[in-house]
């Protein structure tokens, strides 16, 4: 752990990333080495240009939309915090492993409640998210129809938007290894 924590000294906010992450420093050195490579200029920035570099991105099908997440709008660079910050939302969830009476750290970008959001998805929320993630020509009044029925069919309370708990509530009832399966027989 020694040769860990003195690197990280070259790590730009590393132990203010290492407690709001929940990443380890060997993670973020892991990650910092990664965006140290992306960023051919050495400017300590990258461009959405820098992420073709990483062939995941460029074979997968929606990996433009993957690089857009680490944006924000308007923006046209991200720094190394901007980009651990993004990543920490994707990081696999760890068991909590707190032993009873051990002061408890702040949660991690990953956890559950951190990634739930407060209020409601209301319907012209919805339609915005319908809109950016079709990428394929749909008319309004299609895009309309889509989101008033999710509407009905998870609205429970009949407020006209869906709460996180409705949501999730909608998702129990989907069969998603159906939906997610292709039919080769019929």
């Amino acid at each position: 752990m020694g040769s860990s924590s003195s690197s990280l000294s070259n790590v730009p906010n590393s132990q203010e990333l290492l407690q709001e992450t929940g990443f380890s420093a060997a993670h973020l050195l892991r990650l910092y080495e990664r965006f140290q490579f992306l960023d051919k200029d050495n400017k300590g920035h990258l461009r959405s240009e820098d992420f073709e570099a990483v062939r995941e991105l460029s074979e997968n099908p929606i990996g433009d939309r993957i690089v857009e997440a680490f944006f924000l709008p308007g923006q046209e660079t991200v720094d190394f915090p901007s980009f651990v910050r993004v990543l920490a939302h994707f990081r696999p969830k760890e068991k909590n492993r707190t032993r009873e009476g051990a002061q408890q750290e702040p949660e991690p970008a990953n956890s559950r409640n951190r990634k739930q959001i407060d209020g409601k998805i209301s319907r012209v929320e919805l339609l915005q998210v319908l809109r950016e993630m079709l990428g394929m020509p749909v008319t309004e009044e299609q895009l309309q129809s889509i989101a008033e029925r999710a509407i009905q069919e998870a609205d429970l309370d009949k407020d006209d938007a869906i709460s996180f708990d409705e949501f999730r509530k909608s998702l129990e009832k989907v069969n998603i290894d159906h939906k997610m399966s292709i039919r080769f027989l019929k």
